[in-house]
């Protein structure tokens, strides 16, 4: 089996005797760049570093180009051979830039030239990243993208996804448990978005990672990269996915998503910085695939500085519609309502100066949002799909849980954005959905890199 770029260089550098820092030092690029490339993580490295290596480690730059799969054999024209380009001059490096170019420029013309990205989704929920993608703008308005087709196992939340981004097409929505899905059905598509199930990964609870009954979905979302090679993905998850199995878990879920031939871009986003009214944060990976010229960044949450995303403008303006649905209050008993005047805004059970008669008896941890009011002057903490009592989440001033409504404006769904089944239900759905508004963000990102639009980025706060 022909060795991969990465191991053709680790071969020849210790035939030279040269360690990664050496080799990497005389390159002009890290050691930690160089052991990347050498390992396969860095799957097809830039071409300029290929010729910088070749020019140190004595290869001819067409060896290192054909191990890349940038070129092959039928791209040399054999006048080039004949030139000396070991050697290596700018003139040199000019001429091979030249051929790699216009290789790549082959490669990717054809799907470069894909404006319309058909995105189909695994574990679609509501349809929190549906919106943030079908309603994706950026300033070349040919780039855009449009549904395909979803997979989730509830019935009534396929039923709001259905309702509210595909009412014309629901026979694209299968409704059924993943493990029994026939991906081969789905049909081709340009985009692939999967927020798969987080229990097992959720800082809230018992972290059991892969070893739990939702840690392995991933791998269906794996299965679909691999059958239908989008030209990109996003995958969601919370942040404590790093940490789940000791970081082994995450690890895994990067090296098995580059395996499928895709660069990675992860990051953990907090969407309050983004002008989300919810402290909520999550990790979102983008890829794009190998062969692709593009360079994902991540966007920037400056432009949203000065954005007033505190729970109180989310939730009062403009005021909620009278008849909006989903808008129904939770019955509370004469105790948790008499708790609540104790509780003064940003206060939960444990911090407010409780009467002993409305104090909670808990052993053990006392989690922080029992029984909260929210802080009207600052964005909401972490909406939630789950939870007994006091996980409501609490009005800041009248002495009663949120709506389901007032929930979904703090996950940015618009008034007329209806949700179906019971109470429950719709808070669970609401509770776990991406917001929309932060998908958007995203989406609009991954737009302009492939529209080639220059927008306002910073450098991920995860690795590779």
């Amino acid at each position: 089996m022909q060795n991969s770029v990465g191991e053709f260089i680790k071969e020849r550098r210790e035939a030279l005797n040269m360690s990664l820092k050496k080799l990497g030092d005389a390159c002009g690029i890290s050691d930690s760049e160089l052991l990347k490339i050498e390992s396969g993580q860095r799957k097809t490295p830039n071409w300029t570093t290929l010729c910088r290596i070749a020019r140190v480690a004595g290869f001819h730059p067409f060896e290192l180009m054909l191990k890349a799969g940038y070129i092959n054999e039928a791209d040399i024209n054999p006048s080039f051979k004949l030139k000396n380009l070991n050697r290596l001059s700018i003139q040199d490096l000019d001429l091979i830039q030249s051929v790699i170019d216009a290789q790549v420029e082959k490669n990717a013309k054809k799907l470069a030239n894909t404006t319309v990205f058909r995105m189909g989704e695994l574990f679609c929920g509501p349809g929190g990243l549906a919106w943030g993608a079908t309603n994706a703008h950026i300033e070349n308005s040919e780039y855009r993208i449009v549904h395909a087709w979803a997979n989730d196992y509830d019935r009534d939340t396929c039923n709001t996804y259905t309702k509210n981004i595909c009412p014309d097409n629901p026979n694209s929505v299968f409704c059924e448990d993943v493990h029994t899905l026939n991906i081969e059905k789905l049909g081709d598509i340009d985009a692939f978005s999967f927020g798969f199930p987080c229990n097992d990964f959720s800082v809230v609870g018992e972290q059991k990672g892969f070893d739990g009954t939702f840690g392995p979905l991933y791998t269906y979302g794996i299965k679909v990269l691999k059958r239908y090679q989008p030209l990109w993905f996003l995958a969601e998850n919370v942040g404590g996915i790093q940490s789940a199995n000791e970081g082994g878990a995450f690890a895994k879920i990067k090296e098995d998503m580059i395996a499928c031939g895709y660069r990675i871009y992860p990051n953990l986003y907090k969407f309050e910085e983004y002008g989300i009214p919810q402290a909520r944060h999550r990790v979102i990976i983008v890829g794009i695939r190998n062969d692709l010229p593009f360079e994902f960044k991540i966007p920037s949450p400056a432009p949203y500085a000065k954005v007033d995303n505190s729970c109180k403008t989310a939730i009062e303006i403009p005021p909620i519609p009278e008849n909006a649905a989903n808008n129904e209050r939770t019955r509370m008993s004469e105790q948790v309502v008499k708790r609540l005047e104790f509780i003064k805004p940003g206060q939960n059970a444990f911090t407010a100066d409780l009467p002993k008669e409305l104090q909670l008896n808990i052993k053990g941890a006392r989690i922080s949002q029992i029984y909260k009011r929210l802080d009207p002057d600052k964005p909401a903490y972490t909406v939630t799909g789950s939870g007994g009592g006091g996980t409501h989440i609490y009005h800041w001033s009248d002495p009663r849980a949120l709506t389901n409504r007032e929930r979904a404006r703090l996950q940015t769904f618009q008034d007329d954005y209806v949700f179906e089944g019971s109470k429950e239900s719709v808070r669970r759905q609401i509770g776990m959905a991406v917001p929309c508004r932060g998908a958007q963000i995203i989406y609009e990102a991954i737009l302009r890199t492939f529209a080639q639009i220059e927008y306002e980025s910073v450098e991920a706060n995860i690795e590779e």
